[in-house]
C-alpha cells in the first residue's frame, strides 16, 4: 500500500454528484478514494470506473449513516491505512480543504475537524434555520458538555488517526449509532479522552435543492445529531 491516507465517502443515491466527487478528489499521489455503498438502487456505484486507488464496498442495504462511517473506520484501519478522510458524496466539499487536514495529520493530531465558521471557511447554499442550527445551537451545546470550545461540530469534513480505534472507551458498536449520532459521538469521545483535537477552516457549498441537497430530515434527522450530547451530557450512555 503506497498511500496512508484513504478517503472514505459514504453513498445513498448521489447520482450524479457522486461521480461530481470522484472527478474532483482524484489526488491519487496523497489517497487512495473508499466508496461505502449504503444500499444505493440508482445504479451510480455500478458506473465508477475501474481504478486501482478507488474501493468500492456494498453494504446491499440501506444501514445508516453511522454504520457506513463506522464500515469505512474499519476497512481502512484493517488495510493499515493511517488516517481517514470523511467526505461528503454529494459534492459539498472542496478537494483544496485536504491539505488541511494533511496538515493536522502531520502535525500529530488524533481528529481534525473542518469548520465552515473559522476565519477562512465558507459556507453556500443553506437555507436560514441550518445555518442557525450548525453556526449556534449544534456547537454551543457540543462545547458545553465537552468543555472545549468549538466552531462547527455538525461539518461531517474532518480527518481520524486510525489508532483511535484500539481505544476500548470507545464503543462505536452501540446499536444508537447507526445513524447521524456516530460522528458527533467520536469528536465527543475523541476531546473527552485527551486525544489532540483541532478545528481548521473549511468550505462547505451545498448543491442546489433539486440535485438532492441533503438527506437529513427536519426533526428526526436534528434528534439524531442532538441525541449524543443528550445522552453523553446527561451520563445515560458511554
Amino acid at each position: 500500500m503506497a498511500n496512508k491516507y484513504v478517503l472514505g465517502i459514504s453513498v445513498l443515491n448521489e447520482g450524479e454528484k457522486l461521480h461530481r466527487v470522484l472527478s474532483r478528489f482524484s489526488d491519487y499521489s496523497l489517497y487512495d478514494v473508499l466508496i461505502m455503498d449504503d444500499g444505493s438502487t440508482d445504479g451510480s456505484v455500478e458506473r465508477i470506473p475501474p481504478n486501482e486507488h478507488v474501493f468500492v464496498v456494498r453494504q446491499g442495504v440501506n444501514r445508516g449513516a453511522g454504520h457506513s462511517v463506522r464500515a469505512c473506520l474499519r476497512w481502512a484501519r484493517a488495510r493499515g491505512y493511517e488516517a481517514l478522510f470523511l467526505v461528503a458524496g454529494n459534492d459539498k466539499d472542496r478537494p483544496q480543504d485536504v491539505a488541511r487536514l494533511v496538515e493536522g495529520m502531520a502535525q500529530g493530531y488524533d481528529l481534525v475537524q473542518g469548520s465552515r465558521y473559522l476565519p477562512g471557511g465558507g459556507f453556500g447554499n443553506m437555507p436560514f434555520y441550518r445555518t442557525i442550527a450548525t453556526r449556534f445551537v449544534h456547537p454551543l451545546l457540543f462545547s458545553l458538555i465537552s468543555g472545549r470550545r468549538i466552531t462547527d461540530s455538525t461539518n461531517g469534513f474532518r480527518a481520524v488517526r486510525l489508532t483511535l480505534l484500539a481505544d476500548p472507551r470507545l464503543d462505536l458498536d452501540q446499536e444508537w449509532l447507526d445513524g447521524y449520532e456516530l460522528e458527533p459521538y467520536l469528536f465527543y469521545k475523541a476531546i473527552k479522552l485527551g486525544y489532540r483535537v483541532k478545528e481548521v477552516p473549511v468550505t462547505k457549498i451545498y448543491p442546489p435543492k433539486e440535485d438532492g441537497y441533503t438527506k437529513m430530515k427536519p426533526f428526526s434527522g436534528w434528534w439524531s445529531i442532538l441525541r449524543p450530547l443528550v445522552y453523553l451530557g446527561l451520563g445515560l450512555k458511554n
